[in-house]
């Protein structure tokens, strides 16, 4: 008897990289941690911050909205709050009809928006990305046809991501960039001669800036972080042409599970993004839009929110400090440091098996481009649970640190 035919399916996906906490898994299935010690989890970027009161109570008030289907560009009143926000945030006039989109959280549009944009019947089809990155980009470029390059991190401007070093070629080829300010994981914030450049590119080549904002609101300097939507303004590009900015809920107000945020920008774009969502089939739910418009309407929650990373950073810090070679950075809730010889992944291991600390290891969120892997020697350490957690991992992992002896060069486990 024949065997059954196969089922097809689309030979991009084959192309995915493994998901970096799916290589942290597989690399820390046969470890047992340290049992004398309560498990303490820097690894994953989830806010722990309880939830402003006022979110959940504009939930639990709508609920008789559920029998309607929602429309896919939002509520009037959802997208004139957002409008509201970015005029009291930035100082900008965004037009609530037709430069605003609603979306189910950052995550999901930064990964439509490729969709939406590329155009992979053309030779050499690109999509830049910073390194490390957040992995959604490579993803939403291969699903959408197009290859990847990469501008590494360097050290010497605060982790920022080296645009030079892409070079003109590869930006002839280039459809869509996704830059990351504040950046995830080296929390860089790129100033406005940064965005000057990246726009004169936008124009010479005729590419479509991805500009991913979602920790925009977690801070540690006296000047807020610059969105790309208010660069733009600033710089005379009021139409903010190739440009769409994502913003989410998520951090700013401790809500990852609202899954809630816009995108704003290019009048154009958005039209046809709006019509890839509307066959898309990715409405937000009318109560998440009413909560949203609590979200976005109150400003108190936020004020306090980043005070407690402040406080928290504050303390946590210094103490990394006096073992591993690690500074504040300019926004997110993530430190970046670089660990004793060099191997993120053989630390971050034995961290975890001794002290029963979890944290990231760098070079899993990044990818080998120019000679080396950015990410590589760098753990990732995100301070999302209370002070006092973070602090007693802190300690646990000063403690690893000075009786740590890396394994020479040879038998490094870095990937």
């Amino acid at each position: 008897m024949s065997q059954p035919a196969q089922a097809p399916h689309n030979p991009l996906l084959d192309k995915l990289h493994p998901y970096p906490f799916e290589r942290l898994r597989a690399l820390t299935k046969d470890i047992k941690p340290n049992p004398a010690l309560k498990a303490i989890s820097l690894g994953i970027g989830e806010p722990k911050h309880p939830a402003p009161a006022l979110i959940g109570e504009a939930l639990m008030a709508s609920l008789q909205s559920l029998s309607a289907y929602p429309p896919t560009a939002g509520d009037p009143a959802l997208r004139s709050a957002i409008s509201g926000w970015l005029q009291r945030r930035y100082g900008l006039a965004v037009d609530a009809a037709t430069q605003i989109l609603p979306v189910n959280g950052s995550r999901e549009a930064l990964f439509a928006l490729a969709q939406t944009v590329i155009d992979p019947t053309r030779p050499g089809a690109t999509v830049v990305c910073p390194n490390p990155f957040y992995q959604i980009y490579e993803g939403a470029a291969l699903l959408a046809g197009a290859q990847t390059a990469f501008a590494n991190s360097d050290p010497a401007r605060n982790f920022a991501a080296d645009w030079s070093q892409i070079d003109a070629a590869t930006w002839a080829r280039t459809q869509l960039l996704y830059v990351c300010s504040p950046g995830n994981p080296t929390g860089a914030v790129m100033p406005l001669s940064e965005w000057q450049q990246l726009f004169e590119l936008s124009d010479k080549y005729g590419f479509v800036i991805a500009s991913d904002e979602c920790y925009s609101e977690i801070y540690f300097r006296d000047e807020p972080p610059l969105s790309g939507l208010e660069a733009a303004a600033k710089l005379g590009r009021g139409d903010f042409r190739n440009l769409i900015a994502f913003t989410s809920l998520s951090k700013r107000s401790n809500v990852p599970g609202l899954r809630s945020g816009f995108v704003a920008g290019d009048a154009a774009l958005i039209k046809k993004f709006l019509l890839y969502r509307t066959y898309h089939g990715s409405a937000m739910s009318p109560i998440v839009q009413a909560a949203s418009i609590a979200a976005w309407g109150d400003e108190q929650h936020v004020i306090d929110n980043r005070a407690q990373y402040r406080a928290k950073f504050a303390q946590v810090t210094p103490v990394l400090a006096e073992v591993l070679d690690v500074a504040l950075p300019d926004a997110s809730f993530y430190l970046w440091a670089a660990v004793p010889g060099g191997d993120d992944v053989d630390y971050a291991l034995r961290l975890l098996a001794q002290y029963n600390v979890a944290v990231l290891p760098g070079s899993l969120l990044a990818r080998p481009a120019h000679g080396v892997n950015p990410g590589a020697g760098r753990i990732r350490m995100a301070l999302v649970a209370e002070v006092d957690e973070c602090l007693e991992a802190a300690h646990r992992i000063v403690e690893f640190t000075r009786s740590y002896c890396p394994p020479p060069p040879s038998s490094s486990a870095s990937l």
